[in-house]
């Protein structure tokens, strides 16, 4: 299996980058390309000694920068280590892609150069919220911010599919996020999403408000992209200012920090819990084949768990099992 990495995508490129990919290629057992500037490569590893003797490199000049016109990742950036990168994939020589660069060039590129699986009418971006019970799954958080009823349904499929071969959660529930749990409650999308989502061949249980969310109300939420990032983006804040408290919580004194010692188990359980390098990324879902998002400021380790999502998503064959679903849809329509 290879998996192709954009080595200059993201806050730490290349370095951070580097580091993470050589960690999964020893770890994981997985071949690694890693795309970008060769001598800036290799002088960067070289400084920092790193061991990039097992991966492999492919050269391409320029960065696709995150103030770039996404749309221009086809034509004038098209030299670019995403593009590049994305071009191998469609190619056929990597099994999945990933890149912490921009999020809507990514978007564009996976959309026309690696394309879409046939029948999805949007590719999501899907994103992993820890929650009380376990984790649940939120898309779209971010490619689209307008949708369309079907879209939703459609998203409700591919969460679900990635719940069940990633996380292993038999017959997920799929939740609709609203302002309310009616299914009167919202605007004309989330009425007729509602609609289409209760005849859709999923484990639907309605509306799911925001506050909700974090408790584990369901495994999938589906929303449009603007609705979904300003739940993502709260949820994130909300994360920080927790463990921001804690830290000043348990170094006021000697008996915070007594209890601080005490605690420190479960406090470390719950950072661990909130921290996004755990997963590594948002899988770019709807592709023909696996693409993963990682966060801008994604670290080493936050690299190689996204080299061992990719990894999962190809050994799972997520993009045959959307597929499936999305056919299981049509088969409905039609009957």
């Amino acid at each position: 299996m290879r998996i192709i990495v954009d080595g200059f995508g993201g806050d730490n490129a290349p370095l951070e980058v580097l580091k993470g990919c050589a960690q999964a290629v020893d770890q994981l057992g997985v071949d690694i390309t890693v795309v970008g500037d060769e001598e800036i490569i290799r002088k960067t590893a070289s400084e920092n000694g790193v061991d990039i003797s097992k991966l492999d490199l492919r050269h391409a000049d320029g960065v696709m920068e995150v103030c770039y016109e996404p749309t221009k990742i086809l034509k004038e950036y098209s030299g670019t280590s995403m593009a590049v990168g994305l071009k191998m994939l469609a190619d056929g020589e990597g099994d999945a892609f990933l890149s912490a660069g921009s999020t809507g060039a990514l978007v564009v590129g996976s959309t026309f150069i690696v394309k879409r699986i046939r029948g999805i009418k949007r590719v999501a971006l899907a994103t992993l919220i820890p929650t009380l019970k376990s984790n649940t799954l939120l898309l779209d958080v971010g490619a689209n911010a307008d949708c369309r009823p079907e879209m939703l349904v459609q998203f409700g499929i591919m969460g679900s599919a990635y719940m069940t071969k990633f996380m292993n959660v038999k017959k997920p529930k799929v939740a609709l996020a609203n302002i309310g749990a009616e299914p009167s409650k919202g605007r004309e999308l989330e009425l007729e999403s509602y609609k289409l989502l209760s005849e859709a061949p999923l484990d639907f249980i309605g509306n799911v408000e925001g506050r909700d969310i974090p408790l584990g109300a369901a495994d999938v939420v589906v929303s449009d992209g603007f609705t979904g990032n300003l739940i993502l983006k709260t949820i994130e804040g909300m994360g920080k200012f927790f463990s921001t408290s804690l830290k000043e919580m348990f170094s006021g004194g000697i008996g915070s920090k007594l209890g601080a010692v005490l605690l420190i188990k479960k406090i470390n359980a719950f950072k661990k819990k909130m921290d996004y390098t755990e997963h590594g990324g948002a899988p770019l879902l709807g592709t023909q084949k696996p693409v993963i998002k990682a966060h801008g400021s994604s670290n080493a380790k936050a690299f190689f768990n996204a080299v061992r999502q990719a990894r999962i998503c190809v050994e799972n064959d997520l993009v045959g099992e959307i597929s499936k679903g999305i056919e299981e849809v049509k088969a409905s329509d039609n009957s």
